[in-house]
């Protein structure tokens, strides 16, 4: 049987280590590394970037990541070490948060970081160190929390598309519980962040739920929307684009003609009299008189109107 590259090293395990002046450290553990300076200065060495490292400064590196630890040579480099081994977390963790770790694992930005002395981390980190009382399951315990708050934001940005077992329900509860014209004014990436999925997984989901792709369906209600506007009041065309979600009235001109092959000042002045000819009829008041016309302004000032017509 091959020997293994990396000796086995027990995970949440704080291990102390010395490096003499000059000389350099190879971090070889299995799993993430998190390293704290105790004492001393010295250098991370990468292929790709060196930097310093100061006396309480934390290292987090992934396993495969290559690096060296070099101390400086005006002294020793004091520092103390754990590793977190996320297949030996199958009870705190997911299949998916695993594949998270492993992803990240990979990427250039999240490989590797390097917290400054005055960081939150490290100013625990030290903190744990100097408490020598602390021993067995609480200080594994604290120990994955700090590796935990190094990691969570980073792999609160990596979504891959297999992490989305579920992701269709999520996005079907939020349906219920949003308003389609207050979802379909979010930003895509907001919404894909909202039920944690990547914005490609999410189109696919939309459009089989949906029917059409996010744009097409949020320019059919911004469209249905300046229609109802245009009918039902005597809003100016730029106004109108504007309650539409239009921030240009050119662009909405263009989307305008191309959906319904008419401007909209010809729309209105085909479909606008018309309704307000019948409802000018059932009030018992002649088309276009002014109270015709202060009618259908008073209604579109009520708050949601133009919406709820939808």
């Amino acid at each position: 049987m091959k020997k293994s590259d990396c000796p086995y090293e027990p995970h949440l395990t704080i291990r102390e280590f010395t490096i003499p002046a000059g000389g350099e450290w190879a971090t070889r553990f299995s799993g993430w590394s998190v390293i704290q300076i105790i004492n001393g200065t010295g250098y991370y060495l990468h292929p790709e970037s060196n930097q310093e490292l100061e006396t309480g400064a934390v290292l987090l590196m992934a396993e495969k990541v290559k690096g060296n630890i070099r101390a400086s040579r005006l002294g020793d480099l004091s520092l103390c070490a754990y590793s977190v081994r996320p297949v030996h977390l199958n009870g705190l963790i997911t299949l998916p948060e695993q594949h998270l770790l492993a992803t990240a694992a990979g990427g250039k930005e999240t490989s590797i970081q390097i917290l400054p002395p005055h960081s939150p981390v490290a100013t625990k980190m030290r903190g744990l160190l100097a408490g020598r009382d602390l021993d067995g399951f609480v200080l594994r315990l604290k120990l994955l929390q700090l590796f935990a708050e190094i990691v969570g934001d980073e792999l609160a940005q990596t979504r891959p598309d297999e992490v989305t077992t579920d992701a269709k329900q999520r996005f079907q509860l939020l349906l219920k519980q949003t308003p389609l014209s207050e979802l379909l004014e979010m930003d895509f990436n907001t919404v894909a962040d909202k039920i944690h999925c990547t914005p490609r997984h999410l189109s696919r989901i939309f459009h089989e739920l949906v029917g059409m792709s996010f744009l097409d369906k949020r320019a059919e209600l911004r469209l249905a929307r300046a229609r109802e506007l245009l009918a039902t009041t005597n809003s100016k065309i730029v106004d109108v684009a504007l309650e539409s979600g239009y921030t240009s009235l050119s662009l909405f001109n263009l989307m305008f003609v191309r959906r319904f092959g008419t401007s909209p000042s010809k729309w209105r002045q085909k479909n606008g009299a018309r309704v307000e000819t019948h409802r000018n009829q059932k009030n018992g008041r002649r088309p276009g008189t002014h109270q015709g016309a202060v009618l259908l302004q008073r209604k579109a000032r009520i708050p949601g109107h133009a919406a709820a017509a939808i």
